[in-house]
């Protein structure tokens, strides 16, 4: 049985401007011992999905689809079910640290709570895991005593994985976690994740725009556009061999270390992503893209095979385009 899988799910955001559709109809399944990045511009949906996951959306926003976790729709479950869910089956680490933490209370008190909230050990074993836990980000056991202004952005981020793994979750989503970390902090919260990953069998869903990172992390990757999957598979394959046009823009947006051509002319992706709520008609990548024919203004492309795990949704892919491993 999967840790978590996505069916058919659509989440769309009400305002008082109208419905916004944030994420259109993504499938996507992360085994035990799993690891999957999702990647993409900002506005795509990549953390609206990791919200939706623990049910931290707004509650006015309307959720169709399943989201299951362990065979169980989160959004069928009773308040009490879903506390008994977060933390333990399911757990986030957030992209901004300093916002994620209480900014009046110590960082072991913080990581405390959730153990007490969710086992029955006492307050002083809470203390000892809570020193275990950071010990085994990084951090010296006496961290605990700090408050998060008294940790820099590195230690600040090792503190929610610690919080995150206090009650020892199946399944993992690091949502974008080392964005406001300067290159060599980067590098060493990727090693941690890793390291934690194969240590402990997490199921890891990491989301980030940067591909590269993804590519080093996680093996499959499922890049997103406009809400929606447009192209998976595994992660050395879909970065080096990308077959959707966005995917290839992504791709082609990272210079070649070494490589003086390929820094001094840097290929990007002119253009902006589109407004989820007026979304052009057909593929929605159309107005950018650089193939672009007469009629991705009209069809908007469903995911299609193009060998065992893999997949994009491009006019240019015959649909039968090879077995889809099922």
């Amino acid at each position: 049985m999967s840790l978590l899988e996505l069916r058919d799910l659509h989440i769309t955001y009400r305002s008082e401007r109208g419905d916004v559709p944030a994420v259109r109809g993504v499938d996507l399944t992360i085994d035990p011992g799993e690891t999957i990045g999702l990647a993409g511009e900002s506005g795509c949906g990549k953390s609206t999905i990791a919200g939706a996951v623990l049910r931290l959306l707004p509650k006015e926003t309307l959720i169709e689809g399943q989201v299951l976790l362990d065979g169980e729709d989160v959004y069928q479950m009773r308040p009490g079910e879903l506390r008994a869910v977060r933390w333990t089956s399911a757990a986030i680490v957030f992209q901004g640290a300093l916002h994620a933490l209480n900014p009046v209370q110590r960082v072991g008190k913080q990581i405390a709570e959730a153990i007490l909230l969710h086992s029955t050990q006492s307050k002083k074993a809470a203390q000892d895991r809570v020193g275990d836990l950071l010990e085994r980000v990084g951090l010296p056991a006496n961290r605990a005593r700090s408050y998060p202004h008294q940790l820099s952005g590195g230690q600040r981020q090792r503190v929610l994985i610690a919080l995150a793994l206090a009650c020892e979750p199946k399944l993992l989503i690091a949502d974008e976690p080392t964005t406001a970390l300067d290159v060599m902090v980067q590098a060493q919260v990727l090693e941690l994740l890793a390291e934690l990953q194969r240590d402990r069998g997490l199921g890891l869903l990491f989301i980030t725009h940067d591909l590269s990172v993804l590519t080093s992390t996680c093996e499959r990757l499922a890049v997103m556009y406009a809400g929606r999957i447009v192209e998976d598979g595994p992660s050395h394959d879909v970065f080096g061999t990308p077959e959707h046009p966005y995917s290839a823009a992504l791709t082609r947006a990272f210079p070649t270390i070494g490589d003086h051509a390929s820094r001094m002319r840097p290929s990007g992706l002119a253009g902006d992503p589109p407004n989820p709520a007026n979304l052009p008609s057909g593929c929605p990548f159309h107005p950018r893209c650089d193939r672009a024919v007469d009629d991705c203004s009209v069809a908007d492309i469903e995911l299609r095979p193009l060998g065992i795990g893999r997949h994009a949704a491009c006019i240019h892919i015959p649909t039968s385009g090879g077995d889809d491993g099922e």
